[in-house]
């Protein structure tokens, strides 16, 4: 089968080998998946840099999350079991991890549900318990990560303010279903969301980026407001004053969504029942930009580990646009 490898680590457009390679073979508990599409994620971009907090054997294969077919004819949303990941025909996976793909969602937009949507519902739900009227903040809202959190705070009935990097990507935000779009190139953010809120602040804060993002998030979160640490995609991560936390009476939450796969795998099936029905609604719909063929593979992930892409781009190993 063809695969991309990662022999030395590095960025991903460098680093990243097409290769023919044999099959992986299932071990206990493990079933052969052939590949519909896979989908990109910031944590490939990592792998390739080393950087993530699983760091597989070299060589290995990038790809978290994939939309597959197993050798009964099932079609399947899984996790790979690295060294062996998504950007490949074929990937090995754990039986008693897979997940039935949404009939309502095509390939590519099933590939692009399982880590952002689960992430997305856990953190605003689990963690931040978000309510009805109130008003979500989401950094990066018209990234992968971002724009499943619009999906889902508007589906939970809250006012969903965006920020975002540039016209375009403005442009998408809106079309997600953001209130307000604030783009933090041209726009105070800080300001934009007192402004929008009467002076009161969002109450839940969604942040991916870290950074510049964070130090922003906690001069504009309300009173008893929530901040949802989802992950650090400008590279800089904060480091938050407690005591700025204690006097406006805010709580600083951690989300890392893997850990439920084993701490509570029941709660990521519940999950997965919600979002299936959500999807069957028409409720949310991950936002894929792109579909690319197999050979395009690791000048996407580069996009994404640049930060230029916009919602998802998703690795079609057969070529065709499913």
């Amino acid at each position: 089968m063809q695969a991309w490898r990662v022999h030395r680590n590095g960025e991903p457009s460098e680093v990243m080998r097409l290769e023919e390679t044999d099959r992986p073979t299932p071990g206990d508990g493990q079933v052969l998946v052939e590949v519909l599409a896979a989908n990109i994620n910031f944590p490939d971009a990592l792998l390739c840099r080393g950087q993530y907090q699983i760091r597989p054997p070299l060589p290995f294969t990038p790809g978290v999350e994939i939309c597959g077919r197993t050798e009964g004819g099932r079609r399947v949303l899984a996790t790979p079991a690295l060294p062996h990941g998504g950007f490949a025909q074929y990937v090995v996976a754990d039986e008693a991890a897979l997940l039935a793909a949404p009939e309502a969602l095509d390939d590519a937009e099933a590939a692009a549900l399982h880590i952002g949507y689960q992430t997305g519902w856990f953190g605003l739900h689990r963690r931040a318990h978000l309510r009805a009227g109130e008003t979500l903040l989401v950094h990066a809202a018209a990234g992968g990560v971002g724009s499943a959190a619009v999906q889902l705070g508007k589906a939970a009935g809250a006012t969903v303010i965006g920020v975002v990097g540039g016209a375009e990507k403005a442009e998408a935000a809106t079309a997600l279903g953001c209130d307000l779009v604030i783009d933090r190139r041209t726009d105070d953010i800080i300001a934009a969301v007192k402004d929008a809120t009467g002076g009161r602040g969002a109450d839940v804060v969604y942040d991916p980026v870290g950074g510049d993002a964070y130090a922003k998030s906690v001069k504009c979160v309300a009173f008893e407001g929530r901040i949802v640490v989802v992950g650090f995609a400008s590279g800089v991560i904060p480091t938050p004053g407690l005591n700025h936390a204690l006097v406006k009476n805010y709580s600083v939450l951690g989300l890392h969504w893997g850990l439920y796969n084993t701490k509570d795998p029941q709660a990521v099936r519940d999950c997965h029942r919600e979002l299936t029905r959500l999807a069957s609604e028409g409720v949310i719909k991950p936002l894929v930009s792109e579909r690319v063929p197999m050979d395009g593979a690791a000048a996407a992930v580069q996009r994404v580990a640049d930060g230029t892409s916009t919602g998802r781009i998703v690795v079609i190993p057969s070529g065709a646009a499913r």
